[in-house]
């Protein structure tokens, strides 16, 4: 899609967001306003009604997919798969990086594309942490919070999950930024592009069955919990793991979805709830 319509539509899905959202119904009791702006989600029902899609979708298809991989390659083939995406992952995190100023982040992003790309067969062995250089992850929706950009309002966005206009927004920026995937557009269209982000969520969902299962199952309200720690997630991002006392979202349990990919997996490790980091 020329560039040009991919930003036509995705002015045209925020502005109908927005408009849905100041259209939202807000209550007149104060004690129920205040509990209404403090959950930000004024599209709940419509929220509830995606986020209930996407769990069929879910059920159906993506968990058993997720199965299958699992059964079919072994741990170790799977890491390499993983270990490769984010090699591929690594010009964006590095742009985002330097937008928010993280020059020793930058450095470090730097470092581990080249020492895996070189050492590690193109990324998939992942030399740079055993080298002493962590991975990190970044993201145009980080770097709109660092900017000052507020949240907005939470979203689920169908197929893919929990948002909000901020990070959907940054979604966008993220695909306009990715030379990678410019390249593999390029190359190989829209066939390519499908491949990349199907083998990126299979794998995702294979290493993630036992601690989703987990949530699913413990939560009396699994879109309120998915919420909640969404949030808490997206938070400590925002602060890359730097705890900030005035801010209490860094303070309860919280699941760190993009840490568990090597956890919970079949006849693996159990599924963990892990403390934010100071």
């Amino acid at each position: 899609m020329p560039r040009s319509a991919r930003g036509r539509r995705v002015t045209t899905l925020l502005a109908l967001i927005l408009a849905l959202s100041a259209c939202a119904t807000r209550p007149t009791d104060p004690e129920e306003l205040a509990y209404f702006n403090e959950l930000n989600d004024p599209l709940e029902p419509m929220n509830r009604a995606i986020f209930e899609f996407n769990q069929v979708v879910d059920r159906a298809l993506l968990r058993p997919l997720a199965i299958g991989y699992r059964t079919v390659l072994p741990r170790g083939v799977r890491a390499a798969v993983r270990n490769f995406i984010n090699n591929l992952e690594a010009p964006v995190v590095l742009i985002n990086d330097l937008l928010q100023g993280e020059g020793l982040r930058a450095r470090d992003t730097v470092g581990r594309f080249t020492t895996n790309t070189i050492l590690g067969l193109g990324g998939l062995i992942d030399i740079a942490t055993d080298a002493g250089i962590p991975y990190h992850d970044e993201d145009f929706g980080q770097t709109l919070a660092v900017w000052g950009f507020d949240s907005g309002p939470y979203l689920i966005l169908p197929l893919y999950g929990p948002s909000n206009i901020r990070d959907t927004a940054g979604l966008a920026g993220d695909i306009v930024l990715d030379p990678v995937g410019y390249y593999i557009r390029r190359e190989h269209g829209l066939t390519g592009s499908v491949i990349r982000y199907t083998v990126d969520t299979v794998d995702w969902r294979a290493a993630n069955l036992e601690l989703i299962d987990e949530l699913r199952r413990s939560s009396i309200d699994f879109y309120a919990a998915t919420r909640s720690a969404y949030r808490q997630q997206r938070a400590n991002e925002i602060r890359n793991g730097r705890f900030d006392a005035d801010d209490p979202g860094g303070l309860p349990p919280m699941i760190e979805f993009d840490a568990m990919d090597n956890m919970g997996e079949l006849g693996g490790d159990d599924p963990t709830i892990r403390q934010a980091p100071p």
